[in-house]
């Protein structure tokens, strides 16, 4: 059995979902996925919960396997299996990436009847832009951020590489799980825009492609997870912090010997991370919460042995910590 990853993030129930609620399937079937992917029924209805990638992505899987649809329910007909395959097949032999997002946009024209992918220059930027076919497409906020990230994965496989974004458009009101677009998305990210859209410098179209049909055969065997969720940070203090804490979570670490060890002053630490909208103490939580849950999900680890190497020593004081991180208790992310 291959080794934990506990430093691995986690995703928030929404997504989970946002997912269920776009398909046909009747309490039974939505059980059984849930299942399959080791999602536990109860934390549907905490608003806190968390899931981890790996769970998101099977479930994923099951529900496009079962209905037969590669972008699972999210639009008003479904995307047949193998559909992703032919698109990338059709995308190998471009030059660059350019010709690879034209070919990409012209694909989605002839699968699609919600949006069209309009490729547009815009000064020194280029725009991938979803624009809506049909009345109801605009209030499909989840389609869209699927849809946004099925282009950036597709792109940034292809050229070898997580590519970075100039902004990220949404058309939509900023979720209450925007907090998150930060490692969605590499990228500044603006809700409420005329269209949603990815803006990408255009001189980073020329860049050729690099994969070919072998490295197809792997990025497609973890999709969803490959271009779903490639893990981003734009914040280069926080993921410092980040960095020096995920080896040392079952330790005491202070602020300021986390501003020591990165050669700064507490002051000075504090100042930055409040900069990028947050604090030291939540990026230490946000790491233990995540560490946590691939434990709970992923081994047979006591709960109190968890609470331990997350650098609790009272048990109820591990319980409490985690009930605050997530809504529930540590026992009710316990396969059953």
């Amino acid at each position: 059995m291959a080794p934990t990853d506990i430093t691995a993030g986690t995703i928030p129930m929404s997504f989970v979902l946002n997912l269920l609620n776009g398909t046909p399937l009747d309490p039974a079937g939505q059980a059984d996925a849930l299942a399959r992917a080791g999602i536990a029924p109860v934390l549907l209805g905490a608003e806190t919960a968390r899931v981890t990638t790996e769970q998101f992505a099977t479930l994923y899987r099951q529900l496009a396997s079962q209905l037969d649809d590669e972008l699972p329910g999210m639009f008003s007909r479904p995307v047949r299996s193998g559909s992703l395959k032919f698109l990338c097949l059709s995308l190998l032999d471009s030059a660059t990436l350019q010709t690879a997002l034209f070919r990409l946009s012209r694909f989605f024209h002839l699968l699609l009847d919600d949006f069209r992918i309009e490729l547009s220059r815009e000064g020194s930027l280029v725009r991938m832009a979803l624009i809506p076919r049909m009345p109801q497409a605009a209030a499909n906020t989840f389609g869209q951020e699927i849809l946004l990230k099925l282009i950036h994965g597709v792109a940034s496989w292809l050229t070898g590489h997580r590519m970075t974004l100039a902004r990220v458009d949404c058309s939509y009101r900023r979720p209450s799980h925007a907090s998150e677009y930060g490692f969605l998305y590499p990228g500044p990210v603006f809700f409420e825009q005329a269209v949603s859209a990815l803006y990408f410098e255009a001189a980073q179209l020329a860049t050729p492609i690099r994969q070919d049909r072998r490295s197809l055969a792997r990025f497609l065997a973890r999709a969803p997870g490959d271009w779903l969720f490639v893990a981003f940070e734009q914040h280069p203090t926080r993921q410092k912090v980040r960095e020096h804490l995920r080896p040392r979570l079952g330790l005491p670490i202070s602020a300021g010997q986390t501003a020591s060890a990165l050669h700064l002053s507490l002051r000075t630490l504090t100042r930055r991370l409040a900069a990028e909208g947050t604090t030291f103490q939540a990026i230490k939580d946000e790491l233990r919460r995540d560490a946590t849950i691939q434990l709970l999900t992923k081994t047979n680890t006591p709960i109190a042995v968890i609470g331990q190497e997350m650098g609790f020593e009272d048990p109820n004081a591990f319980h409490r910590a985690f009930r605050k991180w997530t809504g529930s208790t540590p026992g009710a992310y316990r396969p059953k």
